[in-house]
């Protein structure tokens, strides 16, 4: 006598590995085969060698995954890693933000041109109600928070050093080349609207470069580039 016929009239697995999961957590993720921002169960799961789908023999542990619960595909949890869209705006943003604080910080505010530019900037990457005075405030707290200062930090102080990696690094590894290079040409112009680079926005701009994992030697052409010097 033959065996039953399974779904869809394929005969059943008389033997082989079953995975039985467990939810260990969730939340929200960007999910590679979505391609957007999807909820998530985090899973563990143990192997068993089944007879007839009774479960028999131990075969180990799986996992963990990622389980995406719009299209059920399974990642490895560094997919967590990779931030969710609005994360990633948000890095964005707060990034042009830290940026044009940097180079106001090192160039001075005593320019309208600037200080214009830098709203402009500002304004484009998310904060609509930026204001040439909110900016001119926080360069000055930012000048007040001598606590975060380090000697012989450069002529802008260690404080914006600070404040560049820890707005930048997180978000370079997510930015194709293009987009860390748009965002050191928008410090570059910020600096340039009032003539040519000081040696602390030169500085300033360099960091930056650093911090967006760009090399030197590219940094330096990016700059003089904006400047529209001839090399």
């Amino acid at each position: 006598m033959l065996p039953a016929q399974g779904p869809r009239g394929r005969k059943p697995r008389l033997c082989g590995i079953r995975t039985s999961w467990t939810t260990v957590g969730d939340g929200e993720f960007f999910c590679p085969d979505c391609g957007g921002d999807r909820n998530y169960r985090r899973r563990t799961g143990r192997r068993r060698f089944t007879v007839l789908g009774i479960p028999l023999l131990s075969r180990g542990c799986a996992g963990p995954v990622v389980e995406c619960a719009a299209c059920h595909a399974h990642f490895g949890t560094d997919a967590l890693d990779h931030p969710t869209t609005i994360r990633f705006s948000a890095m964005l943003r707060d990034a042009v933000h830290t940026v044009a604080l940097a180079v106001l910080a090192a160039g001075g505010t005593s320019s309208r041109t600037v200080r214009e530019t830098a709203v402009l900037t500002v304004r484009a990457a998310g904060f609509e109600d930026c204001t040439e005075d909110r900016l001119t405030d926080l360069v000055e707290a930012l000048a007040a928070d001598t606590g975060r200062f380090v000697i012989d930090a450069g002529p802008f102080g260690a404080a914006l050093a600070i404040e560049l990696h820890e707005a930048l690094e997180p978000l370079a590894p997510h930015l194709a080349p293009a987009g860390r290079e748009s965002i050191l040409l928008q410090g570059a112009r910020i600096a340039l609207a009032d003539g040519v680079y000081s040696p602390a926005e030169r500085e300033v701009l360099s960091i930056v470069g650093g911090a967006l994992q760009l090399r030197a030697d590219d940094t330096a052409r990016l700059l003089l580039a904006a400047s529209g010097t001839p090399s």
